[in-house]
């Protein structure tokens, strides 16, 4: 009995960052908190640059192809995060976030194969033409009587 087991694409490990090719900075929150939003430098500003990481190339092709204004014209992305009220939240939200981007370009795209259009398509396109034509056909100028 034949199963889909080998044609299921293996598990991949997800693709581990070293840390020191991050750099985080802490920065003052924006919106609402109070006074301590004035006060306390709680959200995390992680910047990753892209083409010096040891990252494998055709994933740094893929992160740097991507259409994301995070990413700068150097290549280094910058992350924002200010979602939680503490410092060492905010930096695990970072991380997280550089490795979910990291990780969703991680798996080389699967190239697309042209197929052919199959009987009953062609049969449906070709009907939908004849009741188009005939419809259009019935638009041109009236030929009556008095021609």
């Amino acid at each position: 009995m034949a199963t889909t087991e080998h044609f299921r694409e293996p598990l991949r490990e997800p693709l581990v960052i070293d840390e020191s090719e991050v750099q985080t900075s802490a920065i003052r929150a924006q919106g609402a908190g109070g006074q301590n939003v004035n006060k306390v430098s709680s959200a995390i500003h992680l910047r990753f640059d892209i083409p010096a990481s040891s990252l494998p190339e055709g994933v740094k092709e893929r992160l740097l192809a991507l259409r994301d204004a995070r990413i700068t014209s150097e290549g280094v992305l910058i992350i924002k995060a200010q979602r939680f009220r503490t410092q060492d939240k905010n930096r695990l939200d970072a991380f997280m976030r550089l490795h979910a981007l990291v990780n969703s370009v991680a798996a080389p795209p699967t190239p697309r194969r042209a197929t052919q259009p199959t009987y009953g398509s062609k049969q449906r396109r070709l009907e939908t033409k004849g009741v188009r034509a005939q419809t259009k056909s019935l638009r041109g100028p009236v030929r009556g009587h008095d021609d």
